[in-house]
């Protein structure tokens, strides 16, 4: 094979990669930022009215999927959750003290954070947007910031969050969010909209 047919050849395949690449970006995207426990997620999104897509940005965010993670915190599981937040959570929803020895398992990690996120919806009527900052600062914090006024609670104005680690989670978060309901919106039908 001659020189320029060589070349001719690897330009025709890079060409046809390229157009396969395009074609399927969605394939691609669902390739670099896979949802994992599909099924454990929608099933707590369903019984804790809660969006699934934005469940798994946390989770995303959280632990990247890993279920034995711990932070240097303490936090564990795929919703790296604190042990005394795992606690309050399991006697204020009157779980079973079983759940105190499963905390890595993932359908016991992401039912505890989404009871937590359902819980939080309802103390800020429903301000998705300060639930996920106060899955990062703690509930109590952003209540405090809401109601002496240090933020509004929206996203356009998450630059004036008082912690910068929740600016970041807060933006982190509805980055992945994003890109999981262009990536997944179709296939998890019924997802609410936008928090």
């Amino acid at each position: 094979m001659s020189f320029w047919r060589k070349k001719r050849f690897f330009a025709l395949l890079l060409l046809g990669f390229l157009i396969f690449l395009f074609l399927s970006s969605s394939m691609v995207g669902r390739w670099m930022y896979p949802i994992r426990f599909q099924q454990e997620i929608r099933e707590m999104a369903g019984k804790y009215q809660l969006d699934p897509l934005l469940i798994a940005a946390i989770i995303r965010v959280e632990s990247n999927y890993q279920s034995e993670t711990v932070s240097k915190k303490g936090a564990y599981g795929l919703m790296q959750l604190m042990p005394d937040t795992s606690d309050w959570i399991i006697e204020k929803a009157h779980f079973s003290d079983d759940y105190k020895d499963q905390l890595h398992h993932p359908k016991v990690s992401i039912e505890l954070g989404a009871w937590y996120l359902n819980w939080m919806a309802k103390q800020f009527d429903g301000n998705m947007v300060a639930v996920i900052a106060g899955y990062n600062a703690g509930h109590g914090k952003v209540s405090r910031w809401l109601q002496e006024r240090e933020w509004d609670g929206t996203l356009n104005n998450s630059n004036t969050i008082p912690y910068g680690e929740t600016r970041h989670y807060v933006q982190r978060v509805m980055y992945y969010y994003d890109i999981y309901k262009k990536l997944y919106q179709d296939e998890w039908m019924g997802t609410p909209s936008r928090p």
